[in-house]
C-alpha cells in the first residue's frame, strides 16, 4: 500500500486499483461488474465463467493485506441486476464470508441500480462518510471531496514504440476516481474528455506500484 493524501483525508493506494482509509480502516472498490462473463454468456459469447470467484478473491487478498474492517463497494458491484443469482457456490460462499466478517456496503450505479439478493451487507444509493461523499458516478456540481468510480480510468502511454495500459486513479483537488476493480473490465483512456467533464482540471493519474505511486498530470 503506497500513503496518499487527498482533499486532508490519509488514504493509500493498493497495485490491484483497491483504496485503503487508515483512520477507519476501510476497504474502498469500484466496478467489480461480478458476472460478467455469464452476461455475456446469455447472449451466445461464450467467456471463462470464473471471473467473479477471481475478483472476490483478490477483494479477499486486499482485505487481508490492508486489515480492512469495512468494504464500501462503488457501484457496478455486479455486470446486471441478476448477477446475484448467477454467482456460482464457491463465488457466493467467499462473498458471503467477506459480508459476514467485515461492515460490508454496496453503493449502486447504473449497471446494478437495484440490488436485493446480495448476500449480505447494507444497499445504499450513495453515502457521506465523516465529510467524504462516496457515490458510483461523480457529480461535476459536487463541492464536498468525493470519491467515485464508474469510468474505470486507465493511464496509456508508449514508451520506445510501445503502448502500454495500467489502471489509476484520477485525482484533483477534491475528486478521486477509483479504477475498475473486476477481473473482466475494460477500460477509459484517463484523458477522456467525459472524465475531465466529471472532475474539472487540474487533473492527474495515479498509478500505484508496489514500492511507490506515480503521477502523471492529465490534459485540460
Amino acid at each position: 500500500m503506497i500513503p496518499f493524501s487527498f482533499a486532508g483525508y490519509a488514504m493509500a493506494a493498493l497495485p490491484q486499483g483497491a483504496l485503503f482509509w487508515p483512520a477507519r480502516r476501510a476497504l474502498l472498490v469500484a466496478d467489480m461488474h461480478l458476472e460478467k462473463a455469464s452476461w455475456f454468456a446469455r447472449f451466445g459469447q461464450m467467456l471463462p465463467p470464473y471471473d467473479s470467484l477471481a475478483t472476490l478473491t483478490a477483494l479477499d487478498a486486499a482485505v487481508e493485506a490492508s486489515g480492512a474492517r469495512e468494504i464500501w463497494c462503488l457501484g457496478d458491484n455486479f455486470h446486471d441486476v441478476d448477477g446475484c443469482a448467477r454467482l456460482t457456490p464457491p463465488a457466493r460462499r467467499l462473498l458471503t464470508r467477506l459480508t459476514g466478517q467485515t461492515h460490508f456496503v454496496w453503493v449502486t450505479g447504473n449497471h446494478d441500480p437495484v440490488l436485493e439478493n446480495h448476500y449480505g451487507g447494507v444497499v445504499m444509493r450513495e453515502a457521506v462518510v465523516d465529510g467524504l461523499v462516496l457515490r458510483h458516478e461523480a457529480d461535476p456540481a459536487e463541492r464536498r471531496p468525493e470519491l467515485s468510480g464508474h469510468f474505470h480510468p486507465r493511464l496509456r502511454v508508449s514508451r520506445r514504440g510501445r503502448a502500454i495500459a495500467r489502471r489509476c486513479f484520477v485525482a484533483t483537488e477534491r475528486k478521486l476516481i477509483l479504477p475498475a476493480f473486476g477481473a473482466l473490465t475494460g477500460g477509459l483512456d484517463a484523458a477522456h474528455p467525459e472524465i475531465a467533464r466529471a472532475v474539472g482540471a487540474p487533473a492527474e493519474a495515479l498509478v500505484a506500484l508496489d514500492d511507490r505511486l506515480l503521477r502523471f498530470p492529465l490534459a485540460a
